[in-house]
């Protein structure tokens, strides 16, 4: 580790290191690093005050440090002499097991010893606004039906070229960006990749997106719903399970080996019951997967201006229909919507993996397939559980899900259901103009 990143900071002429880690809240917290100390850093670890951020600690607790991954590092394309790299938080030699990058590490090597490896691609949706957030960034971004609004993407094009050509630099394989079916609201595609990898460009992804857009005079967010009564900005994932890692991938497990094992919508078996955990711990994934307040306010939105949510608010699965929870595209993979903008970069991929090697394990059921609209016809659906109504809903969900709390780790579950429940509780507390404007006249 030492070696490397040193040497890495020679050959790319890196005169500082963020080495980053991502709390419970998935917050990014940083200490910037010369590189001449980058050796002892690399070694022992940034110190960092945990309670001074999103994790269960106390002031009283020692020193936690952020032990540099140097398979994650990545030179700033917009400021080369700064390299950002992930890092695992550790204490007194332990690894702090509440750390949402360490949860993940866990949770892959627990199917890596079952043969299995997860790949996943997010589409990560976000808004540029004026620099207070008070409104869109483009004023012209006004039609009824803005997805895929070619004057409107043309019009920022400057912004979503810059973060495109960084990934195309940083061999990320961007594929398509699009204006999305908000107005003001954007997404920007790459290749899918291991769980790791997958998370640490997401989370760098975020900084990146925030970074390019205050370069150039605006604000960028991926809160699930800014403006009311516009589509929100989700995060669907996109999950396949390997025989191998990285390129030694060859045997997609959810497709089978050959022809004739594939089942139906193309998913073998053991791709059914993975989906079938996803399925059963539904309700207490949405506490991680939509994890703020404002998530529910995307999850059971009205119709939208655009006409509408593009967001589920029942447990279902279907074919190729973008009206469900999951959809299965094609063969070999399937696509969960559930996730948004809020999401952990990390706990999102570990809570997948998690879900799904229980539904592997328990031969999971992910029960039966509907095809209809579920815009137009979801009422008429029945037996299929509704997603959680707010966020203190999907705590409780997660609360009483013991298999995946277990799952998630003990550690990991208590500390996240604790600072939760303090937002809750701080959000329930708050005054607010809704409250004078519909009762101060009774």
């Amino acid at each position: 580790m030492k070696t490397d990143l040193a040497e890495f900071a020679a050959k790319s002429g890196v005169k500082y290191f963020m080495i980053s880690f991502t709390d419970l809240f998935g917050g990014q917290r940083a200490k910037l690093v010369p590189a001449q100390a980058i050796a002892d850093m690399a070694r022992d670890g940034a110190g960092f005050a945990g309670f001074a951020t999103h994790l269960d600690m106390t002031p009283a607790h020692p020193d936690m440090l952020a032990i540099p991954d140097p398979h994650s590092v990545i030179q700033l394309p917009w400021k080369p002499e700064v390299a950002w790299v992930a890092a695992n938080p550790v204490m007194e030699d332990a690894e702090v097991a509440q750390a949402p990058r360490n949860v993940l590490r866990r949770l892959i090597g627990e199917a890596a010893e079952e043969g299995l490896h997860v790949k996943t691609g997010v589409e990560a949706e976000f808004f540029l606004l004026t620099p207070d957030g008070s409104d869109l960034a483009d004023p012209y971004d006004t039609a009824a039906k803005p997805c895929y609004d070619q004057q409107a993407v043309m019009r920022r094009y400057e912004v979503v070229r810059e973060i495109g050509d960084y990934m195309l630099g940083m061999g990320w394989g961007p594929y398509q960006t699009d204006h999305e079916d908000a107005n003001g609201q954007f997404e920007m595609n790459w290749e899918f990749d291991d769980a790791l990898a997958t998370a640490d460009k997401h989370s760098f992804f975020k900084f990146m997106v925030k970074s390019v857009a205050e370069a150039h005079g605006l604000r960028a967010t991926f809160m699930p719903k800014p403006v009311e009564g516009l589509t929100g900005n989700g995060c669907h994932a996109h999950i396949s399970v390997w025989d191998a890692p990285g390129d030694a991938a060859r045997v997609n497990v959810f497709a089978g080996e050959g022809e004739g094992q594939t089942g139906e919508v193309g998913l073998a078996e053991r791709g059914k019951h993975f989906l079938g955990g996803i399925m059963k711990h539904a309700s207490a994934l949405a506490a991680i997967t939509n994890p703020t307040v404002n998530s529910y306010k995307r999850i059971n939105a009205p119709r939208t201006t655009s006409g509408a949510t593009w967001a589920p608010n029942t447990v279902t699965w279907t074919g190729n229909n973008r009206t469900h929870m999951v959809r299965v595209p094609g063969p070999g993979r399937f696509e969960l919507r559930l996730p948004d903008g809020a999401v952990n970069p990390y706990l999102l991929q570990a809570v997948i993996i998690a879900a799904g090697l229980s539904g592997i394990r328990s031969e999971a059921d992910p029960g039966k397939r509907r095809d209809i609209d579920m815009y137009a016809d979801g009422h008429k659906v029945r037996g299929a559980p509704k997603l959680p109504l707010n966020l203190l809903d999907a705590l409780r969900a997660y609360d009483r899900d013991k298999r995946l709390k277990s799952a998630m780790g003990d550690e990991f579950s208590a500390a996240f259901l604790k600072l939760k429940h303090d937002e809750w509780h701080a959000f329930t507390a708050h005054f607010s103009p809704w409250e004078r404007e519909h009762t101060l006249d009774i």
